[in-house]
């Protein structure tokens, strides 16, 4: 079956750039972004790893450890980050998976079952689904799937964005509009009823509609 949104994240253990880990423990108690990439020297993914390199502190702020993957091996991880330090001014300051096995690409539905062979021989365009960002709460539950064409780099203020929604949504029985941004109004869940809502929202709520109840964002 493949991963879905609320599936348990699968375990793993894997050689990286900073040394063997295992993914649940790696994780521990925060949250997690996994975002992989389909082969080491290409172009749009050397600016997304330069781009969250230097957004580190961002995630570092909101308690996200970042794991990046490839089925490249690890030594070409290091010699592709002399590049990347090089053209983008911040090299990977974060874990890089050499996933030469395809192990954690097949655990993610990112490569068919079937995949096998030597990494370095296959092209970017053979793995051309690895372009993928998992973000996987304390509870090693997946909270998002986003899955990007090669030709489109990532967008990691959209992501700080989701991780703020879905952190606040995760403490508070809310929800996030369209477009929102921490300190902006927010929805009331559907599952709060207007008694419970009373209790927890004692100055009251906007609603233009009875299942439309916006308040100011809880702290």
């Amino acid at each position: 079956m493949a991963l879905q949104i609320g599936s348990t994240a699968p375990d793993f253990e894997a050689q990286t750039t900073e040394g063997k880990i295992k993914f649940h423990d790696w994780i521990g108690d925060s949250w997690a972004l996994l975002f992989s990439h389909p082969k080491d020297f290409t172009p749009v993914c050397t600016t997304e790893l330069g781009a969250l390199a230097r957004l580190k502190p961002e995630f570092d702020k909101r308690g996200v450890k970042l794991m990046g993957l490839s089925v490249d091996a690890v030594d070409n991880h290091t010699k592709w980050s002399e590049d990347i330090k090089e053209t983008q001014g911040a090299a990977p300051n974060y874990p890089m998976i050499g996933d030469t096995d395809y192990n954690v690409s097949k655990l993610y539905d990112m490569l068919p079952a079937a995949i096998s062979g030597d990494p370095a021989k296959r092209t970017a365009a053979d793995n051309l689904t690895v372009r993928n960002v998992f973000i996987i709460g304390p509870d090693k539950k997946i909270k998002l799937i986003l899955v990007y064409p090669m030709t489109t780099g990532r967008n990691f203020q959209e992501i700080l964005r989701v991780i703020d929604s879905l952190q606040l949504t995760a403490k508070h029985r809310v929800a996030t509009p369209a477009d929102w941004k921490q300190g902006e109004d927010v929805i009331i869940a559907g599952s709060v009823s207007d008694d419970e809502a009373k209790t927890i929202y004692p100055d009251g709520w906007k609603a233009p509609k009875p299942y439309l109840r916006v308040v100011p964002q809880p702290k």
